[in-house]
């Protein structure tokens, strides 16, 4: 059996963003971790706080208590305050897995974030189109930045899926 490019494209998910804030890295990168844990909440305002432990094959997960939850992604790189970098299977409960990388540089007093989600597998479509909208209103929400900041809409490259 040959495989195709289309069918390898139609497995592939991929999200790139460059956010811009105007704060330190290092108060960014902060905010970013708290973003990303306990402050993490869905785009209509609903809390979901995670637990994450920034630390080389550290646990990002949801715990809904009672031993119960969501396990997300290892943490499989970190770098103060530059970069962080997870795998797994993330919010997808069927077989993928995917990276999850926030690389951080200071330009001019200015904190720039490249973001970039790389998914393979059974990706479902909802997912497909509704991680740009998840992603996005993590990466942008004002009521997390640092203080005295606020995260403008980033530009973002999303790949036409190929038919």
């Amino acid at each position: 059996m040959t495989t195709t490019l289309s069918e390898i494209d139609s497995l592939s998910l991929s999200v790139t963003q460059e956010i811009r804030v105007n704060a330190p890295i290092e108060i960014t990168f902060e905010a970013l971790l708290d973003q990303l844990g306990s402050a993490n909440e869905t785009p209509d305002g609903t809390p979901m706080p995670m637990k994450l432990e920034p630390r080389p094959g550290g646990r990002w997960f949801r715990d809904l208590g009672g031993d119960n939850g969501h396990f997300w992604a290892h943490v499989q790189a970190i770098k103060r305050p530059s970069l962080i970098e997870f795998t797994g299977p993330l919010f997808m409960s069927y077989p993928a897995t995917n990276n999850v990388q926030y690389r951080l540089k200071e330009e001019g007093g200015v904190t720039v974030i490249n973001f970039q989600h790389s998914g393979f597998g059974l990706i479902q479509e909802n997912h497909r189109k509704n991680v740009v909208v998840g992603w996005s209103y993590i990466t942008n929400r004002p009521a997390s930045a640092p203080s005295g900041c606020t995260l403008p809409r980033s530009r973002t490259n999303f790949p036409q899926r190929r038919k």
